[in-house]
């Protein structure tokens, strides 16, 4: 039995179309963050008020330390928060707007300074 080259080509091309509906059922990408890249914008952007450590206590009482961050609530519920720009009723803590991959990355963080990770 010999397959004639057009069938196996007909076959590849709906195979790659199947591949695609797929993937295009997908809102969002799956973005593995960094923790490394996260611990750089927290230590930029957040240790003027928050413990970004695994331990210590913020500079300001009212910001909780992140270590803390994921046995509160859990962390990947601030990626929307993160998307749309970070606002709080506390008046001392700046808006805040973040790329995908930035929320991605601190999420990471957090996540590894609170034990609260995947796997963990």
């Amino acid at each position: 039995m010999t397959v004639r080259p057009w069938i196996l080509l007909a076959i590849l091309a709906l195979a790659g179309c199947a591949g695609q509906a797929v993937r295009q059922d997908r809102t969002e990408p799956v973005v593995m963050g960094s923790a490394d890249r996260g611990a750089i914008l927290v230590r930029q952007n957040c240790a003027g008020c928050h413990a970004v450590e695994r331990s210590g206590t913020s500079p300001m009482a009212a910001a909780p330390p992140f270590y803390t961050m994921g046995t509160l609530y859990p962390v990947r519920d601030l990626q929307e928060a993160f998307a749309e720009g970070l606002v709080t009723a506390h008046p001392a803590m700046p808006a805040f707007e973040f790329e995908p991959t930035q929320i991605s990355d601190v999420i990471a963080y957090i996540e590894s300074v609170s034990g609260t990770g995947p796997g963990r």
